[in-house]
């Protein structure tokens, strides 16, 4: 290990700026920064120049979105991680005052979009059962909250029509597909869109300008997602641009003839821009590599007012999250804004080698290598392996400030995209559903193997580590295979499937039977893989972290792990976050979580 030791705190200095929306004039871009330590809302003007912060608040602004006419916009705020978010409305022309738009701290509200008119806003809320998400549509600002659209289930606005007189509905079916259905505002007259029956996922919905059809991503009859055009009265598709990846984004200029959208090639974004008149399409060049992602959220791209310009998130692995702007015309690229580096050489930051292993049934599974600068595969390596949650979820070159401190520090990290990953396609996807559970699993042995038999890694200083569904893939490695690992770090993790799906919010709870299986027909085998039940094999030190108000996994899950430990007299420290949920976003809190992290791993490796 380095003798000098970088601070993490430094590292927490690094700012994300992301989440782009332009004015009504295109000459403004609304922002969210974490300058603060919590994302707040900041605007800066489109050519460039100081921004200025908007809202001042201790908790996390999630989203901001920028009134269609006027010089209003909405954003949504939760408190301690609830996800409870309420939406907000800030006046500009009232000197910056913000108003709250909804006021139910106990109810979740998730934006669907302005009207094209700007006079309302769509949301789907649970106010009326904590099980299932309606939607409602709001005049802004001061007008009540109509339902438009009750239906039991998870239900989220997809897109307004042009004129303002409906809104699609998108409905999950499973954590992974969803349906569609048209609804008049008016008369609240519903008709399906989408083929019933089908099981696909369909995403980045807009009308094209004469309101017959839908522009969208969709893997309906195939193995990648598609940009696609569907015929809102037949639902036939007519496939416009199918890469061997997923289209994992899309956006519709104002005049409807151009089409951006987001190729996820393994795990690297392309961005594409194709004339719907002529087909022709050019791929944009000139943004850091990496993703298109917000740090918080999937790609996202916005088109100005006057369709010239495309304003997006750049996220590479080596340069933190920036607001970029695209002039179609000149087909030149510029960053917006100068999100800090916490006085860290950017230069530092380390490229991950995009790398692949074989598992036990013959498959190839891919990786990101991160090592530092002059490290070689010599045998005396320590790795830290990274396991992402989901379990659809997709390791991808994106700005990772924990890993570069821990490059920093001399370490290595791995993050496969074991089975079950998302963006490797249909097939890919479902290869550890339900009884297949565990087959994920034995693709970190091959992945510690592969570590040992390159010489990436000192088999003797392997650690593993990963959060919320990750945090169940790590107490699964130590329990499965405790003889690989020197220490093992778990974040709100699931230790027990069946108190999971018990007390997981209820909204979630049908999603992820789905995928994990359901009480009454697999009980005996979600017990038979959950890790509590064999504590008593863990022989790695572990260090559990997790917030209180956690609505996703429950931190029941994570203190009946750290119980059965401590009666065993196993090695666990734990460390609780009262004002956190799923995830830690306070400055404050992330410096904690990561000190104690890394101070774990230099004890232990």
């Amino acid at each position: 290990m380095p003798d000098s030791r970088a601070n993490f705190d430094s590292y927490l200095n690094i700012r994300n700026a992301y989440a782009p929306s332009f004015d009504p004039s295109g000459k403004r871009v609304a922002f969210l920064m974490d300058v603060t330590g919590v994302p707040q809302v900041w605007l800066i003007d489109a050519k460039g120049g100081w921004p200025r912060q908007l809202t001042f608040f201790d908790e996390r602004v999630s989203l901001v979105s920028w009134r269609p006419t006027g010089n209003q916009l909405l954003f949504a705020m939760d408190e301690g991680g609830s996800e409870r978010h309420q939406l907000y409305l800030i006046d500009l022309d009232a000197g910056g005052e913000v108003r709250a738009l909804t006021d139910s701290p106990h109810v979740m509200h998730i934006f669907g979009g302005w009207s094209p008119d700007g006079a309302s806003v769509a949301y789907a809320s649970n106010e009326r059962n904590p099980a299932h998400f309606d939607v409602y549509v709001m005049e802004v600002p001061g007008g009540a909250a109509r339902m438009v659209y009750q239906n039991d289930g998870s239900n989220s606005v997809a897109a307004w029509t042009r004129d303002g007189s409906g809104l699609v509905i998108s409905r999950d079916v499973t954590s992974r597909y969803n349906d569609l259905t048209y609804v008049d505002i008016a008369t609240g007259d519903t008709r399906p869109l989408s083929p019933d029956g089908d099981l696909a996922s369909y995403g980045s919905l807009s009308w094209d300008s004469e309101g017959k059809g839908l522009y969208l991503t969709t893997n309906r009859d195939r193995e990648y997602s598609a940009l696609s055009w569907m015929d809102a009265a037949s639902g036939e598709l007519a496939v416009l641009a199918e890469p061997p990846w997923d289209v994992e984004a899309a956006s519709l200029s104002p005049d409807g003839g151009s089409i951006a959208y987001v190729a996820d090639e393994a795990g690297y974004s392309r961005l594409f821009v194709r004339d719907l008149k002529s087909q022709s399409e050019t791929a944009v060049k000139g943004l850091p590599t990496g993703t298109l992602q917000n740090p918080r959220g999937p790609a996202a791209i916005e088109w100005s007012p006057d369709g010239t310009t495309l304003a997006l998130t750049a996220n590479g692995a080596a340069a933190n999250a920036n607001v970029w702007l695209y002039d179609v015309e000149s087909g030149a690229a510029r960053q917006l804004t100068i999100a800090d580096t916490g006085g860290i050489d950017g230069g530092s930051f380390v490229e991950p080698q995009l790398v692949q292993f074989p598992t036990f049934d013959g498959r190839d599974i891919p990786a990101f290598l991160y090592a530092p600068e002059g490290v070689k595969a010599d045998g005396s390596n320590a790795v830290i392996m990274s396991v992402h949650g989901g379990p659809e979820g997709q390791e991808r070159p994106s700005f990772n400030a924990q890993y570069q401190y821990f490059v920093s520090r001399g370490y290595c990290v791995l993050a496969p995209n074991v089975r079950g990953s998302s963006g490797y396609g249909r097939t890919y996807i479902h290869l550890d559903d339900v009884r297949l559970r565990m087959d994920s699993v034995r693709d970190l042995e091959s992945a510690w193997n592969w570590l040992k038999d390159s010489g990436w890694a000192d088999p003797n200083r392997v650690a593993v580590m990963g959060g919320s569904y990750g945090g169940f893939m790590v107490l699964a490695a130590i329990t499965s295979y405790p003889d690989l690992w020197a220490a093992a770090v778990e974040l709100y993790g699931i230790a027990d499937f069946e108190t999971f799906l018990e007390n997981t919010s209820s909204y979630r709870r049908k999603l992820r039977e789905s995928e994990y299986g359901n009480l009454e027909d697999d009980g005996d085998f979600l017990r038979e893989i959950s890790p509590i039940h064999y504590v008593d094999r863990i022989t790695a030190p572990l260090l559990v972290l997790h917030g209180a108000t956690d609505p996703r996994v429950p931190i029941s899950e994570t203190e009946q792990i750290v119980e059965a430990l401590r009666s065993q007299d196993k090695v666990v420290e734990y460390v609780r976050f009262e004002d956190e949920g799923h995830g830690f976003v306070k400055r404050g809190n992330r410096l904690t979580a990561t000190s104690a992290v890394s101070d774990f791993f230099d004890r232990h490796l």
